[in-house]
C-alpha cells in the first residue's frame, strides 16, 4: 500500500514540477490513506460556518467539491453528471511558497457524462494559480481552466456550472433554497469507530437542475435533481481500510439517503459505516452502524476487475430496504485515479436514482 502511495505522490510533485501527463493507475483509496502530521488534523467540536467553508482549506491535504446529478432529457431518458474539483497540498503551507507560481497545492477536476449505453470522462489537473485554478469567494468561483462552478453570492446557489471536453459538454443552472447538511456529529465525520481518522463534511442534497448536455454533437435538454458533498481532511482512511462504497439516494422529494462504508483491507468486509436521512426542511436524523446492512448482489467485470454495481441496502429502523442498480454498470472512470461513480437506481420500500461511488477495487 504505501509503495503505491508512495507512486501516487510522485508523480504529483513530477506534476507540480515538470507538467508531466503520463501518471501513473493508482486507486483513490490508497491515495487518500496516507498519515503525515505536518498538515492540520480534524478535530471534534469545530464549527462549520457558512458560506466561510465553502472556500479551500489549504492547511489540510485534500478537499473536494463534489457534485452530481440525476438527469432527463426531453424525450424522458435518463442521464448523470458527476464534476469534481479535488485540491492536493503537495507539502504544508508552513513551507513558504517564493511565487504564486511556486504553488504548493495542486487543483485535479473529473467530469463524466452517463447514459444508459455510454459513459465518457475527463480530467484536467493544474497548480493552484489564479490564471489557472483555484476557488474565488467573492462571489464564488471554483475553476479549472474553463471548468467551472459559478456562483452570483459568496454561497454555492444560485450558480452556473460550465464543463467541456472533446465529446462531451454542458451547461447547468443549479439552484437551491435548503439549509445544507452536517454528516457525522455536526459536521465532524468519523471514518472509523474510534475517529483516528475524520473530515469536515457537509450535503446539499436538495438541487433542482436545468441546462443543455452536449454528448458526441447531440444537444439535450435536461432537467433534474443534483446533490453537492463538501468535504476536508489530511488522511480520509486507516490503513487497515481498503475504500469505500457511498450512496446518494433521493427516496422522495423531499428526503435524501446518504450511505457509505470503508472495506476492510484484508477481508473486505465493512470496517465502519454510515447513514444519515435528510429532509428539505434541514431536519435530519443521523443512523448508527449497527443498524445498517449492506450486500453485494451483483458484480461486474471492467478491465480485470469486478465491481459490485448491484447492492442491497437494508436499514430496518427506518424501514428501508433497496435494490440498487448502476444505470450503466460500465462507468467506471479510466482516469489517473480510477474507481467507479455513476447514477443508480433503486427500488423495493421506496424507487427513485440517485449515485454510487466504488473505491480501492
Amino acid at each position: 500500500m504505501r509503495t503505491w502511495l508512495k507512486a501516487v505522490s510522485i508523480c504529483v510533485i513530477l506534476l507540480f514540477l515538470t507538467g508531466c501527463e503520463d501518471k501513473p493507475q493508482q486507486g483513490m483509496g490508497l491515495w487518500l490513506g496516507e498519515q503525515n502530521h505536518q498538515f492540520a488534523e480534524v478535530t471534534e467540536g469545530v464549527e462549520i460556518r457558512l458560506p466561510d467553508d465553502h472556500r479551500a482549506h489549504p492547511d489540510f491535504r485534500h478537499e473536494w467539491w463534489y457534485f452530481t446529478a440525476n438527469l432527463e432529457d426531453s424525450l424522458g431518458n435518463p442521464l448523470g453528471i458527476q464534476w469534481t474539483q479535488f485540491r492536493i497540498a503537495v507539502s504544508p503551507l508552513e513551507q513558504a511558497e517564493k511565487s504564486s507560481w511556486s504553488s504548493k497545492q495542486i487543483y485535479m477536476a473529473h467530469s463524466a457524462v452517463t447514459t444508459s449505453d455510454s459513459h465518457l470522462a475527463d480530467e484536467k489537473w493544474s497548480r493552484a494559480h489564479s490564471q489557472l485554478s483555484g476557488v474565488e469567494t467573492t462571489p464564488l468561483r471554483i475553476f479549472l481552466d474553463d471548468w467551472q462552478w459559478k456562483s452570483s453570492t459568496r454561497d454555492l446557489f444560485p450558480a452556473s456550472l460550465n464543463v467541456k471536453s472533446d465529446r462531451f459538454e454542458y451547461s447547468l443552472t443549479l439552484t437551491s433554497n435548503s439549509p445544507y447538511q452536517k454528516q457525522g456529529k455536526n459536521g465532524y465525520s468519523k471514518k472509523d469507530k474510534n475517529g483516528e481518522v475524520a473530515s469536515y463534511y457537509y450535503s446539499q442534497p436538495f438541487i433542482q437542475v436545468d441546462g443543455e448536455v452536449v454528448i458526441d454533437g447531440e444537444i439535450r435538454k435536461v432537467t433534474g435533481k443534483g446533490w453537492i458533498d463538501r468535504e476536508w481532511s489530511s488522511q480520509f482512511l486507516l490503513g487497515s481500510q481498503q475504500g469505500w462504497d457511498w450512496f446518494a439516494l433521493r427516496l422522495s422529494e423531499d428526503t435524501s439517503l446518504v450511505v457509505f462504508q470503508l472495506r476492510d483491507s484484508e477481508s473486505g468486509d465493512t470496517n465502519y459505516a454510515h447513514a444519515k436521512l435528510m429532509n428539505k426542511d434541514g431536519s435530519g436524523k443521523t443512523i448508527d452502524q449497527e443498524q445498517i446492512t449492506l450486500r453485494v448482489a451483483s458484480q461486474t467485470a471492467i478491465d480485470g476487475r469486478s465491481y459490485p454495481t448491484e447492492w442491497q441496502i437494508q436499514i430496518p429502523s427506518h424501514k428501508i430496504n433497496l435494490t440498487v442498480s448502476a444505470l450503466n454498470p460500465n462507468a467506471k472512470m479510466p482516469l489517473t485515479i480510477p474507481y467507479w461513480e455513476g447514477p443508480v437506481q433503486f427500488s423495493g420500500s421506496h424507487s427513485g436514482s440517485g449515485y454510487m461511488e466504488l473505491t480501492g477495487y
